[in-house]
C-alpha cells in the first residue's frame, strides 16, 4: 500500500515497485465490503456455477432456492457481477464502446496446437476462502496444461493480471495469448505489454462457451476437486 506520508521513498518510486498507475494514490477508492450473509450467498453462486456456467441471475435466483436461499433477483444479479460471472450462451455485445477498440479477433479456431508455449490461456476466478473470497488469476500452457503462473487478488483491479503476466512473460513467453473480452484484457495496458513481447492476442468471442475451454475446464477441476470436494467430506465427518 503506498504511503504518502510516512515512507522515505518517493511515491513515484513506490507506485513503480507496486506496479500501480500515480494518479491512484490522489484519490479515495472506497470499495463496499459484502455482508456475511451475501459472502454465503457468493459461495453457493460459485458452487452452482462451476456446474451450471450457462445459469443466469434468473435461473440463479431459482437454483438458490433448493440451499434456502430467498433472495431477489436485482441481488443475485449484482453478486453474480462482483464475482466476475456471466452466464456463457450467445447474446449481446455488452462491452463498452470505449473498450471495443481493444477487442482482438479468436485466433485459435482449426488451429493444432503441437508444441509447449504455442498457446497460453488467461483467465480470472472467483475463489471461495474460508473467510472472505479472493479473485485468481491463472496463465496456462494449452499445449502442456502447465500452470506458467498465478496470482491471488482480494479485488478486480487490473494491476494483480499485469504484474502476473509481467513475471510471466520475464521467464518465457507465447506465440498466441487467449482471453475473453473483458476489461482486463481489452485495454491500453495489456495490448501494450503484449505487442511489446511480440505476443499475438487472441480473444473469445462473445457468448462463446467452448473459445476457452482448457481454461475453463482448469477451473472446475480446481473447484471440484480442491474445494467442493473437501468441503463435503468435511461436511460429512461433521454429521458421524
Amino acid at each position: 500500500m503506498v504511503d504518502q506520508d510516512g515512507s522515505e521513498i518517493s511515491i513515484r518510486r513506490q507506485c513503480k515497485l507496486l506496479n500501480v498507475h500515480r494518479s491512484n494514490t490522489y484519490r479515495e477508492v472506497t470499495e463496499r465490503v459484502e455482508t456475511a450473509e451475501n459472502i454465503e450467498i457468493m459461495h453457493h453462486i460459485d458452487q452452482i456455477y462451476t456446474d451450471h456456467p450457462y445459469y443466469g441471475y434468473r435461473r440463479m435466483t431459482k437454483a438458490l432456492e433448493e440451499f434456502g436461499i430467498h433472495a431477489n433477483r436485482k441481488r443475485i444479479r449484482r453478486l453474480m457481477r462482483v464475482m466476475n460471472l456471466y452466464p456463457v450462451y450467445p447474446g449481446p455485445n455488452l462491452s463498452k464502446l470505449y473498450h471495443a477498440k481493444y477487442i482482438k479477433p479468436y485466433l485459435l479456431r482449426n488451429l493444432a496446437i503441437t508444441r509447449p508455449n504455442q498457446v497460453w490461456g488467461v483467465d480470472i476466478t472467483y475463489l471461495r476462502m474460508h473467510k472472505g473470497f479472493m479473485y485468481l488469476f491463472v496463465v496456462i500452457d494449452w499445449y502442456s496444461r502447465k500452470i506458467v503462473d498465478w496470482e491471488l487478488s482480494g479485488s478486480l483491479e487490473k494491476g494483480f493480471v499485469l504484474t502476473c503476466l509481467n513475471r510471466a512473460l520475464e521467464k518465457q513467453k507465447p506465440e498466441i495469448i487467449n482471453s475473453d473480452q473483458g476489461s482486463h484484457f481489452t485495454n491500453a495496458d495489456y495490448i501494450k505489454l503484449m505487442e511489446s513481447n511480440h505476443v499475438k492476442i487472441s480473444m473469445d468471442g462473445k457468448g462463446r462457451a467452448t473459445d476457452n475451454a482448457r481454461t475453463e475446464r482448469f477451473f472446475r477441476s480446481l473447484k471440484q476437486e480442491c474445494i467442493y470436494l473437501p468441503l463435503c467430506q468435511s461436511s460429512c465427518r461433521a454429521l458421524i
